[in-house]
């Protein structure tokens, strides 16, 4: 039988840029680390071995450099789409660009309780994301937050669960709950202000976690997600991935001690793992 090309891609991994935006009375900047990717008709190089159609991915990744320059960054999303209608335009063999990025958060630093002009701080793992694909003829835009840790010691229950030979787990009124925020949302057209709204988004998300009596880690992901939906009309769906982060009552009656829910152990893994997609139709 005769071998057929299936679907395929290329493009540029992690590259990487910080732009320093040099003003009379301060610096800004942003930090981006990209992936491009191109799908089009680059069949022959894959079974003729020639290179006519395709763009080299240095170039992809010296473009990056370039339209900073040119355009500067105003959002990760409107950079991302400045890629990708550069590639569409500039390359007739290429059907489908892709594009993601992710964004490390810098926070100015505060000197003598003044914000420092060109001084800033990272302490977190935090990222700003974002998930482009385009064609000339539509393009899916997604944003979103990676690493938002966030913790409650109370307010949150788990009971009334299935049990059977193998349950240890004890039913639970009054537990930490903790997770690392992933998530990522769909807009139904391009944002006018990208920043303001992933701003938004990432305060509804912490609001809703903080105020919401949980019966389960699912129970409050629903409470997240459908509280960005109700506040962002511009947002058509929504999906959370929420690590349910264990932290474990340290028994201490071998010390002859009560814990009254005072003294935990903070666990890694094994981890449960809550996803859910929540649409507004």
């Amino acid at each position: 039988m005769p071998i057929r090309l299936g679907e395929n891609n290329y493009g540029k991994q992690r590259v990487r840029i910080l732009l320093v935006a040099r003003h009379a009375d301060r610096h800004d900047i942003k930090e981006l680390t990209l992936g491009i990717r191109l799908e089009g008709d680059f069949e022959s190089a894959h079974t003729k071995g020639d290179n006519r159609k395709v763009l080299p991915t240095d170039t992809m990744k010296n473009t990056v450099y370039a339209l900073a320059k040119q355009h500067a960054i105003e959002s990760p999303e409107q950079f991302c789409l400045r890629l990708a209608e550069h590639f569409l335009s500039r390359n007739p063999q290429v059907s489908r660009v892709r594009v993601e990025a992710a964004q490390t958060l810098w926070s100015r630093l505060s000197v003598e309780g003044k914000p420092h002009p060109h001084t800033f701080t990272s302490s977190t793992s935090e990222n700003h994301t974002v998930a482009l694909a385009a064609t000339r003829e539509e393009k899916t835009l997604r944003a979103g937050i990676d690493g938002l840790v966030v913790l409650k010691t109370t307010d949150s229950a788990f009971e009334n669960f299935p049990k059977d030979e193998f349950t240890t787990l004890k039913e639970d009124r009054d537990r930490i709950l903790a997770t690392a925020i992933r998530a990522a949302w769909l807009y139904r057209d391009n944002p006018a202000d990208c920043d303001s709204t992933w701003d938004g988004v990432r305060q509804t998300l912490l609001e809703s976690f903080a105020g919401h009596d949980s019966q389960s880690l699912q129970h409050t992901l629903y409470a997240m997600g459908g509280a960005v939906l109700k506040e962002f009309a511009g947002i058509r769906e929504i999906h959370l991935s929420l690590p349910n982060k264990h932290y474990n009552l340290v028994d201490l009656s071998p010390f002859h001690f009560d814990n009254a829910k005072e003294i935990f152990l903070p666990t890694d893994e094994p981890h449960g793992l809550i996803e859910a997609t929540l649409r507004n139709d």
